[in-house]
């Protein structure tokens, strides 16, 4: 959420900030809920004074014998108004609070400007795309030829948008996520965490899912359709591993925090029909490491570096040529200040597709969470809020089927995945 205070004092800026995300901030709108607030503010000081005042008349006509019926009459009366300006300023605030939420992240100085994807600027590359003696195929026709990916029996379970994975392939998956983890816990510092799967309207405001994402998420209502209480799928463990520290305060000492974990992840892609309808790339159900760090202002940037090259590692070691995009205006998250995209080399559709996101969310997610620590003065300081894939499990699994294809139909395994797969060499 942005800072309210920035918006009074500088209204025409951050309209102008917003512009560049192609955003048109309703300035007159804002302006007008403001004016409100502020007629209620000053009528509530304007009554309380008043009513101050009255008390030492009060006082004073009982010191002498006087009749202060009068004086009362007018404090009952100005109490009750005191009450409905309350009731009021409140309602004002509510809807001030909604127009922010509404509202995304102004966008670091370095990201670069656009309209869309085709506008993200590559930053580097690593590794050189296979050449194959054979045409290579998709994930989806390798994984069917091998009996190992099913999405026949998932869409008989679920319907569209799920896959069923057997034998290697489910070995693979899972062999996956464990050298994520293990890399990301014992070499990069995080933290392994096991988190609900399932959270409160809360933490989804917190992380930005809510209220303006709704329709991207699975909800379930407890106790059944006539339940009270509505929870949610998370769509990403970031949600989970950063509401941690909603309506905290830290110590500085505390900081760097580095979690992790490896959750499945549920999305309705409700903005997404007819996209990547063929095989395991867009899916209701997917697995994903998430990485999250808490950080000092003064080195959320840093940090930023930091988490992409974390998420690079797991690419490198499988020896998947990838590259490195930094998101341009148009096209970066509603609570992102920058982001990094990396995106995996996938021969059987011979592109780039996106594998990681690493952002930095700068103070946006930790307002909403009133996330913070004590600064060097004993303050209470919003923190920075990062996040990162680590990766997407299911597309790194698509990557490696498709990058280690051999002309048979059979797949290698990565050498790193070997000891997590007992020894297995291809899967076959």
């Amino acid at each position: 959420m942005l800072d309210i205070n920035l918006l009074r004092s500088d209204l025409a800026g951050v309209a102008a900030a917003l512009a560049r995300r192609g955003v048109t901030l309703d300035t007159a709108a804002f302006a007008a809920l403001e004016g409100e607030r502020k007629t209620l503010q000053t009528r509530t000081q304007d009554v309380q004074q008043r009513r101050n005042a009255l008390s030492k008349e009060i006082g004073i006509a009982r010191s002498k014998g006087q009749d202060a019926a009068a004086l009362l009459a007018e404090v009952a009366g100005l109490g009750d108004e005191a009450k409905r300006l309350a009731a009021d300023l409140d309602a004002v605030q509510a809807r001030l609070r909604d127009f922010l939420l509404d509202l995304p992240n102004l966008v670091h100085a370095s990201t670069p400007g656009g309209a869309s994807a085709d506008d993200n600027v590559e930053v580097r590359r690593w590794g050189q795309p296979r050449d194959f003696a054979f045409a290579p195929k998709d994930h989806t026709a390798l994984g069917e030829a091998l009996g190992l990916l099913d999405f026949a029996t998932a869409a008989k379970l679920s319907g569209a948008r799920f896959s069923f994975l057997r034998g290697g392939l489910a070995a693979m998956h899972r062999a996956l996520a464990q050298f994520m983890l293990d890399t990301h816990t014992r070499e990069h510092g995080y933290t392994e965490c096991y988190t609900p799967y399932l959270v409160n309207a809360a933490s989804l405001v917190g992380t930005t899912q809510l209220p303006k994402f709704e329709q991207d998420m699975f909800a379930a209502v407890k106790g059944g359709a006539d339940g009270d209480e509505r929870l949610y799928l998370i769509s990403t463990s970031e949600i989970t591993l950063a509401n941690t520290v909603r309506d905290t305060i830290l110590a500085a000492a505390d900081l760097p925090l580095r979690l992790t974990a490896h959750t499945p992840c549920f999305r309705s892609e409700a903005g997404s029909y007819g996209k990547d309808t063929r095989g395991m790339i867009r899916q209701h159900q997917f697995d994903k490491v998430e990485l999250v760090q808490v950080v000092h202002p003064e080195r959320s940037y840093d940090a930023l570096e930091e988490i992409t090259r974390h998420a690079e590692t797991i690419l490198q070691r499988l020896g998947l040529p990838y590259r490195v995009m930094a998101l341009c205006t148009g096209d970066i998250g509603f609570a992102s200040a920058k982001t990094y995209d990396l995106e995996v080399w996938l021969p059987g559709q011979q592109a780039y597709r996106e594998i990681s996101s690493c952002s930095n969310c700068e103070a946006f997610q930790a307002r909403r969470m009133q996330a913070r620590f004590r600064n060097a003065q004993g303050k209470p300081e919003l923190v920075h809020t990062l996040n990162g894939s680590g990766l997407a499990v299911g597309r790194t699994l698509v990557a490696v089927m498709e990058n280690f294809q051999r002309e048979d139909g059979a797949i290698d395994v990565p050498a790193v995945l070997q000891p997590y797969m007992g020894g297995v060499t291809a899967i076959r």
